[in-house]
């Protein structure tokens, strides 16, 4: 497969958006446990590694350039997203509300990325106004998401890590 070419770190961001929608959508209409499994566990990992470049790169680079409210808010938006993630992740599609949970998982992602990409007001929007090189930030953002891609396909990677909400302890 060719390597795409991004023209910035939103052209990077945007373009995971559309692949893990192209996801949802496939899940929504496949048939059979086994390949509702392998089409979550691939959502769920795109959504790690997303969630990953944006609060370890992308995230940080405009804090204190944008509202710091619509990233606080993407940060929690996040936390909801992981811990569906991680619990889709160790479930199974024999188990209750696997489904009712990959649907709630789209529905969240979908209002996130709409957060993220309104067009006068949404976070992206907000960060093209700065002074932040998007160009530089995109080749960071390449770099951290081969390197994790290369490490969930070697040992996989840990269950996603909430940073802004605390899971009740068991």
């Amino acid at each position: 497969m060719a390597k795409q070419e991004f023209t910035d770190a939103i052209a990077l961001l945007k373009a995971d958006h559309r692949e893990v929608e192209d996801l949802f959508e496939t899940f929504e209409s496949a048939k059979g446990a086994s390949r509702k499994q392998d089409i979550a566990r691939k959502i769920c990992l795109e959504l790690k590694i997303h969630t990953m470049i944006e609060e370890e790169i992308f995230y940080p680079a405009f804090r204190g350039k944008i509202e710091d409210d619509t990233l606080d808010e993407a940060y929690v938006e996040h936390d909801g997203a992981k811990l569906l993630v991680n619990d889709i992740e160790a479930g199974s599609p024999d188990d209750d509300f696997y489904d009712a949970k990959v649907k709630v998982l789209s529905e969240e992602i979908k209002h996130h990325v709409h957060e993220e990409e309104a067009q006068k007001e949404g976070m992206f929007a907000q960060c093209r106004k700065t002074d932040v090189d998007l160009v530089a930030l995109r080749d960071a953002m390449l770099a951290r998401k081969e390197e994790l891609m290369a490490q969930a396909k070697a040992q996989g990677l840990p269950p996603a890590q909430p940073r802004a909400v605390n899971p009740i302890p068991a």
